[in-house]
């Protein structure tokens, strides 16, 4: 017996002492340098610092804060956590096997608000604030909501021009609130992510001018609005300023005692603003893992936090459940694999399950039947990430795990 010990004991010296699995490209990323973080001109494109600056974003980017809860939700770790595993294409695969396959900074997954497993990689850690990329949409989505509720916005059937009258005889300024949530305001708007599309034609008229001049670039309507689901980041831009005009304050300040602080975050979350003091709306909001996680759990059970309904539960259910969408963006309609609601991207199948996904593979997935939520960051080679590995093996990785819960 007491061989035994000596010989566990042993092992586990040896397992320590062994140097972690090398992550995928992490030369490539800027380990050698320690993973420096880049400059405004750079931080997106260049992956030698892409690490760093989506760890970092707040250091070099003017940003407002959303402060912390005084009485964070704790995240226990389940005493006997699974056996993550999942198949693609064709083989067998586990959860390391997923780390070492991609670009992954961060993996959190929780159920019934346990922690079934969390990862760090590219010497990132719990305490590091990591880049929301586009999955600050739907976060937008939440405000939207949240000002419905109070009355600051009277209706989803408004005009934007209502609440912002410099968009007059705008085609923006003249789509519906509703219609902006769904990204159908009909009117052209081309992101790619090459440094030369309309996304980066709108952020440089935003950066030199503001988010009204930025807006008005875009005048023409190719398809009645509400009828083609038409991904474009600057419809969230002027769902960001309905919400300044109608709350009479950032963004930043008015989610912090309605969401951020009652989901029960542990740490200061931060948006970076624009020229124009408003926050960039379809992107750059900063959080650590596990307070990504606390939206998860909120929005896994239905908007509730707390003992208390904080996100109205039908708005949710109207942004999040395909089957409320109308026959445009549904699943495999919208687009070739998910439907789109209220800034949330909705999986096939039958049962409710919805993302929130931002470029270079960040996303978090949410299952409110089993109480399920899994989040990830990353660093992909891709702004897209359809265009390599990483968006099926996520997806393979999520039906796994959901597979040892319930059934797709």
């Amino acid at each position: 017996m007491q061989l035994g010990r000596i010989l566990i004991s042993c092992a586990m010296l040896v397992a320590l002492a062994l140097p972690a699995a090398a992550a995928p490209d992490e030369n490539l990323l800027g380990k050698a340098a320690g993973y420096p973080v880049g400059r405004p001109a750079n931080w997106f494109f260049d992956e030698s610092v892409r690490v760093g600056s989506f760890s970092h974003l707040d250091n070099f980017l003017p940003h407002n804060t959303l402060k912390k809860s005084d009485a964070p939700l704790p995240l226990p770790v389940a005493s006997n956590p699974p056996r993550i595993g999942y198949r693609f294409d064709g083989q067998t695969y586990s959860l390391d096997d997923f780390l070492a396959h991609q670009r992954i900074t961060g993996l959190l997954v929780i159920k019934d608000g346990q922690i079934l497993a969390e990862r760090y990689q590219y010497d990132r850690t719990a305490t590091d604030r990591l880049v929301s990329h586009s999955m600050a949409k739907s976060i937008v989505s939440l405000a939207v909501a949240l000002a419905l509720t109070e009355g600051r916005i009277a209706s989803l059937d408004d005009t934007v021009v209502k609440y912002v009258p410099k968009l007059a005889g705008n085609p923006y300024g003249e789509t519906t609130i509703r219609n902006m949530l769904r990204m159908a305001s009909g009117v052209p708007f081309k992101e790619v992510y090459d440094g030369n599309d309309d996304n980066s034609k709108f952020n440089k008229i935003r950066v030199t001018q503001d988010s009204i001049a930025a807006l008005r670039a875009f005048n023409t309507r190719e398809v009645e609005q509400g009828t083609v689901f038409h991904y474009a980041s600057n419809q969230t831009v002027a769902l960001t300023l309905v919400l300044r005009a109608a709350t009479g304050t950032s963004l930043s300040e008015y989610l912090t005692p309605r969401l951020w602080q009652p989901i029960g975050a542990e740490a200061d979350a931060t948006w970076i603003r624009t020229r124009d003091g408003t926050e960039t709306g379809s992107g750059s909001f900063n959080a650590v893992l596990r307070d990504f996680g606390r939206l998860g759990i909120l929005l896994a059970n239905d908007g509730a936090a707390g003992g208390k309904q904080i996100v109205p539960r039908e708005y949710l259910l109207d942004a999040t459940d395909w089957h409320r969408q109308p026959d445009a963006f549904t699943p495999r309609k919208a687009t070739p694999y998910f439907g789109y609601g209220y800034q949330f991207w909705l999986f096939p199948g039958e049962k409710r399950r919805f993302a929130l996904l931002g470029v270079y593979g960040q996303s978090i997935f949410v299952d409110p039947e089993l109480r399920l939520v899994m989040v990830i960051t990353a660093a992909a080679k891709n702004a897209s990430v359809g265009k390599e590995s990483l968006a099926r093996e996520r997806d393979a990785l999520w039906r796994g795990i959901v597979g040892q819960y319930g059934s797709w």
